[in-house]
């Protein structure tokens, strides 16, 4: 068996993926409140973890590994999946107070880059129409892909510390590749479901042992791809996926769904809305 590489494995999701079969989880049920902290490193994680923590998109894909709603409420395609209706949610607002409309959603669909597409448009204040060059039944499902995101006027490529979002947290500060702090946002329509924590905070960390030490001597709850030798046998951690191979490692009191699918993994993004502090 080919030795795994934790870069990829934090990447693609698999970690998560991975933890799911084992079983290993902390908590039955998210418990709200507290700060988590995470520690990644320089290669693009900070900018995809914030993203997936201020932006929504149309659809996405669950912890359990189910597709469901997001902005979009309800959807159908027509009898030949070429034709596809969208309607969102009425209670959605962007962090500046601007109320989401159907404008809104096509004009970030139309900034993405979704094969197939050839017409999008709105139908009403809430409605849209996706039209394909072809047939496919799998549409809402691509539609929840990472970066398919929704922004006002479909902005959604701007720098971190301008970002507008309908996501569960608000942008607090930002610098590019170095930091990023986010806070819950009050009566989101997630409320109960996601952003378990008041805030989140996401640290570039280049060195992988500095990542472990961070960790260990409590600066962080979570460390992506730390290295080993600066945890083992030195402190309550886990270890995901395993001991051997860690693309994540976490202090004890981060908890993380009981159920995690293999499709759309945390580290696509959503994992500061997803873990919790215990």
């Amino acid at each position: 068996m080919t030795r795994l590489d934790r870069r990829a494995l934090f990447t693609s999701g698999a970690a998560a993926a991975l933890l799911a079969a084992t079983g290993v989880s902390l908590e039955a049920a998210p418990r709200p409140g507290g700060r988590l902290r995470l520690a990644v490193p320089r290669d693009g994680s900070l900018e995809q973890v914030a993203r997936g923590a201020v932006f929504d998109g149309l659809t996405e894909i669950g912890p359990d590994g189910v597709l469901r709603p997001e902005l979009a409420e309800i959807w159908h395609g027509g009898a030949d999946a070429r034709d596809w209706r969208f309607e969102l949610r009425g209670d959605v607002a962007f962090h500046d107070g601007r109320a989401l409309g159907a404008a809104d959603a096509v004009a970030s669909v139309q900034a993405w880059d979704v094969p197939g597409v050839v017409r999008v448009e709105v139908t009403g204040p809430k409605s849209l129409r996706i039209e394909l060059a072809e047939g496919n039944p799998h549409l809402p499902y691509h539609l929840a892909a990472p970066g398919r995101i929704v922004g006002p006027g479909g902005e959604i490529d701007v720098p971190l510390d301008r970002v507008v979002g309908t996501g569960a947290y608000r942008v607090e500060q930002a610098q590019a590749g170095r930091h990023f702090r986010a806070a819950r946002v009050d009566g989101h329509y997630k409320a109960g479901r996601a952003g378990w924590a008041d805030s989140i905070e996401v640290l570039v960390i280049p060195d992988e042992s500095v990542r472990a030490e961070a960790l260990r001597d409590g600066f962080v709850d979570v460390a992506a791809l730390p290295a080993p030798a600066g945890l083992l046998g030195r402190g309550e951690f886990r270890y995901h996926p395993s001991v051997e191979e860690i693309a994540l490692a976490a202090h004890r009191g981060v908890g993380v769904p009981r159920v995690i699918g293999r499709q759309a993994p945390l580290d696509d993004g959503r994992i500061a809305e997803r873990w919790w502090i215990g």
